[in-house]
């Protein structure tokens, strides 16, 4: 637990331990570590509070208008608020494999109830994502345990099963932890699963890494300002921000450059 921080809930079971912590206004959840894996702030549950969710909505740039968007990982349900908020009528799946996880979203993070447009599935998403082709617009993957990447979630299978998921136009968004031991390994998965049809997009001086994997063929994309401009304002955004700090593949060297 962080210093100073104050404990609302703790669930410990042989597989996983779940808490909840709260500090100046700003709800945490962590699994097993000091690391927040989500944060809310209690005066803004439907915004994004940590910098990397706001840097996976990046995949507004490549599609503008999902209708069905799987989330695989959970969290404190951030991205599912976020995304419910602002565009009501897209469908989320959200699979995620703790009930603990499920229920202290539930109860301290104001994740609402299902409905039509909102379902939480308690299920293992390296089984869930294979048995659901074509079924996507977008995949939102943030697979991590303990502080560690889920490895069977970061495979090459499981990244090639979520290309098959994708509909066509659609999008892999990825949150990789850039200071993993084994990112390069993840990195070059997701390359070779998506046959280089990739981006990526760091976050504060590359601590996360978002890759963005892409069904269909695409050259390196170039936004006009006022596009920019619109989609923050529909947001709340700074897309500008993504569209300056996307990467392509095929510029990954410089980046394992700097992590030797």
């Amino acid at each position: 637990m962080r210093l100073f921080s104050k404990r609302l809930a703790k669930s410990v079971t042989p597989d996983m331990t779940v808490e909840v912590t709260e500090s100046r206004g700003i709800r945490q959840l962590h699994l097993g570590t000091g690391a927040i894996q989500s944060a809310m702030r209690i005066s803004r549950p439907w915004d994004l509070e940590l910098a990397y969710t706001r840097a996976m909505m990046g995949f507004l740039l490549f599609t503008r208008a999902p209708q069905d968007v799987l989330m695989i990982g959970l969290g404190g349900g951030s991205l599912a608020k976020f995304i419910r908020k602002h565009r009501p009528d897209t469908r989320i799946t959200a699979v995620e494999i703790s009930p603990q996880v499920v229920a202290a979203a539930r109860s301290h993070f104001e994740l609402p109830g299902d409905d039509d447009r909102l379902q939480v599935r308690i299920a293992d998403g390296a089984a869930y994502v294979p048995a659901h082709p074509e079924s996507a617009d977008v995949i939102l993957l943030d697979g991590f345990d303990a502080g560690n990447q889920v490895e069977s979630l970061a495979t090459i299978e499981f990244y090639s099963a979520c290309m098959r998921a994708l509909k066509p136009g659609g999008v892999l968004v990825v949150n990789l932890w850039g200071r993993d031991s084994s990112f390069a390994t993840y990195f070059s998965r997701l390359v070779a699963a998506f046959e280089g049809k990739l981006a990526w997009l760091p976050v504060m001086n590359k601590t996360n890494v978002i890759a963005f994997g892409m069904r269909e063929e695409t050259q390196s994309w170039k936004w006009r300002d006022e596009e920019l401009a619109q989609l923050g304002k529909r947001w709340g955004l700074d897309f500008a921000a993504f569209a300056r700090g996307m990467h392509w593949a095929h510029d990954i060297v410089p980046l394992l450059d700097e992590r030797a």
